[in-house]
């Protein structure tokens, strides 16, 4: 997960790996199994993971892709440090949008969650395309923020109606590419052949309230950092709202993801 920034409200990007999974790390984590499996790359490649934040696609790659070498890149170092490294897996600080990679080196560059993020993801995947061999698969896939992640959802619904100003902070009106159409444009406009696009949904499913209410007090990403700038009484209103709309007991919700591949 490559960190975004917003001027007006700093705490609404991703830098330290602990928030993050606590939040949503720990549902991501279920998508890359998932992700790899419909990719059907051959054993023995040289993996690229863009964006890899805490590591959950890197670390699918290694368990069951059997690569020769993966390299995970992302540039907060608060991610990095929860990534674990070994075997063929090694990670380094780096922008999506300048990877220190050779040229034509990789046989599969993916990404995780992360596009989102990039200032200019359109020179991200021209960077994608530099360093992978012919032939080589590029794909990535994002969580349907405008529609499939019920966990926002709900939250950023609860959060507009008590505050219209908050609606702008909404991942899924600020990133486009949260859009099945949008994801598809970006791979055909880079040139690459056999585009296809993919849902992949998993089941989020919260022990009670406060599992589901608890993440959101990080103060990391945009909902966390929305909370983090709200006055005691708007976040208690907000807590209310969202128990009052919530399911009592466990909260069985669903994600989305939109995954897309394509080959240089």
């Amino acid at each position: 997960m490559i960190n975004g920034s917003d001027d007006r409200h700093p705490g609404l990007m991703w830098l330290a790996g602990d928030p993050y999974e606590r939040f949503v790390g720990r549902w991501s984590r279920r998508l890359a199994p998932v992700f790899l499996r419909w990719l059907g790359v051959a054993p023995g490649g040289r993996w690229l993971d863009v964006g890899c934040g805490t590591g959950a696609l890197t670390a699918a790659v290694a368990a069951t892709a059997d690569p020769r070498q993966v390299i995970g890149v992302d540039p907060a170092e608060g991610f990095l440090t929860a990534a674990t490294a070994g075997g063929p897996v090694t990670f380094a600080a780096a922008d999506a949008q300048a990877l220190p990679i050779a040229d034509e080196s990789c046989d599969a560059v993916v990404s995780g969650l992360a596009l989102n993020f990039v200032p200019d993801p359109a020179r991200a995947l021209a960077e994608f395309t530099r360093v992978a061999r012919r032939n080589a698969v590029l794909a990535a896939y994002v969580w349907d923020y405008a529609e499939g992640m019920q966990m926002l959802r709900y939250f950023w619904d609860a959060a507009a109606e008590l505050d219209p100003a908050a609606a702008e902070l909404d991942e899924g009106r600020r990133f486009p590419l949260c859009h099945k159409e949008s994801l598809r444009r970006l791979w055909t406009d880079a040139g690459l052949s056999d585009v296809a696009v993919l849902p992949i949904e998993i089941a989020t499913v919260f022990r009670d309230f406060d599992d589901y209410w608890q993440p959101f007090l990080g103060g990391q990403g945009p909902a966390p950092g929305y909370v983090a700038t709200l006055p005691d009484e708007s976040r208690q209103a907000l807590r209310d709202l969202l128990r009052a709309r919530l399911p009592a007991g466990t909260i069985p919700l669903t994600a989305r993801a939109w995954a897309v591949s394509g080959r240089r």
